[in-house]
């Protein structure tokens, strides 16, 4: 009866430290929900964004994200981003104070 006893503590204690190393392992990265595939090319009004998310893989993109929770992917190549992305970080640096 003792071994019996034994050998199921050790497959659970087994089983625990095997789902504890899957799990470390998978969720040191974290996983996007949302991701750029396409990239708009229209101009959009900056003042509509309250925040976003930088991506470079499948490729490199901003994704900005409006109160609304809508997301749009744009090329962070272009000036009006790189000026929504300053608005968008001066908001939360004077939120933060």
């Amino acid at each position: 009866m003792k071994l019996h006893t034994a050998a199921i503590l050790l497959l659970f204690w087994l089983g625990v430290f095997t789902v504890h190393k899957v799990k470390g392992s998978a969720s040191s990265q974290p996983m996007r929900k949302f991701s750029c595939v396409k990239l708009s090319t229209k101009q959009w009004n900056i003042r509509n964004f309250v925040n976003y998310e930088k991506q470079q893989v499948p490729i490199d993109a901003i994704m900005f994200i409006t109160a609304g929770g809508i997301r749009i992917c744009v090329s962070p190549n272009q000036k009006w981003v790189q000026a929504a992305l300053k608005r968008i970080d001066e908001s939360r640096a004077a939120k933060r104070k």
